[in-house]
């Protein structure tokens, strides 16, 4: 029975504990050249988790990670790049055509998959891949691609091991507080319903609010939009000029936020405070960069998941992505 989206959002540290094993039992073969940059190729639900690794490891990476979103790859790829393939059906076009120009380059390519034809042309060529569970909407996956990233860093001696104790951390977080997640997510549920969601966090934990973005669009069917401090301070601020009682301001924080951009979001909240009356924060639980990352990530699902049951509409289906698809495929 396929399961639905309020399953998957509750099987969350579920899926982590099963990403673990299966990122432990992963093998990489040796490059050819030395890996200098790191390039993570993928969209949506499948490319949020470069996006969230690339800021969880950048005090920990000695070479640059690039996140890429797009049919093309930076024109410095070549066979010092590792180029990581993230597409959770293996068919993304986007994603198919710069794994090809991956291959042009003679770039060092490993592919996360649940199969189609990402898998079947490392088959093919005899890519290092590997192959998480299939069947479900790549947004409710995470857990098992971002994993998997974090696995083939290491593989590649990019990053310790560090970070398997402190997924081991956020499995036991999570399950310990997950009523308590559930019962602020479905408080700030409701008061996001009919509401526009604007979204801020400090810089290095824009991830969060990126994949708070797409899961309102997603699952709760609703626009919103989100900024980073401090570069907010310096453009979007001015843009607050006229009360709205439309727009309702959610702020990510942690105990770990620089000092000076804590400063910047309590005087942000005060200008703000003057144009909408509706600004709350969300405080991360943790003691490690994952365990916050994937506490805010858990936290956010549920609230878009609420947020699709109080607007009364089904969060798993995306019927206008999929006519998008079929369009572009006739052409």
């Amino acid at each position: 029975m396929e399961k639905s989206m309020k399953d998957l959002v509750a099987s969350f540290a579920d899926q982590l504990k099963e990403a673990m094993a299966i990122g432990r039992g992963a093998k990489f073969s040796s490059p050819d050249k030395e890996i200098r940059n790191v390039v993570i190729t993928g969209l949506g639900g499948s490319g949020i988790g470069g996006t969230i690794i690339s800021q969880a490891i950048e005090s920990n990476c000695s070479v640059p990670v690039i996140v890429n979103k797009d049919y093309f790859l930076p024109e410095f790829v070549n066979e010092n790049t590792l180029v990581i393939v993230s597409s959770y059906s293996g068919n993304t076009e986007e994603t198919l055509n710069a794994m090809n120009i991956a291959l042009d380059k003679n770039a060092k390519i490993v592919c996360v998959s649940s199969g189609g034809n990402v898998i079947a042309i490392a088959n093919e060529k005899g890519l290092d891949h590997i192959i998480i569970p299939g069947g479900m909407p790549p947004r409710a996956c995470i857990a098992f691609s971002l994993t998997q990233l974090f696995f083939i860093m290491n593989g590649f001696k990019l990053i310790g091991d560090w970070f398997i104790q402190d997924f081991e951390s956020a499995i036991t977080l999570l399950i310990n507080e997950e009523e308590h997640i559930r019962s602020e997510a479905y408080y700030l549920a409701e008061k996001l319903h009919k509401k526009v969601a604007v979204i801020y966090s400090q810089s290095n934990y824009e991830g969060v609010c990126i994949r708070f973005r797409q899961q309102i669009n997603e699952n709760g069917k609703m626009l919103c939009w989100h900024h980073a401090l401090p570069e907010m301070n310096h453009n979007e601020l001015v843009g607050w000029t006229i009360p709205n009682d439309k727009l309702a301001v959610v702020i990510f924080r942690n105990e770990t936020d620089f000092d000076r951009t804590q400063t910047r979001m309590e005087l942000t909240k005060q200008i703000i405070s003057n144009y909408t009356p509706h600004i709350y924060e969300v405080h991360s639980k943790g003691d490690s960069t994952i365990e916050r990352f994937l506490y805010f990530i858990h936290f956010g699902d549920w609230v878009s998941w609420y947020l699709s049951e109080i607007r009364g509409i089904d969060a798993t289906e995306v019927k206008v992505i999929d006519f998008l698809k079929g369009e572009l495929s006739k052409v």
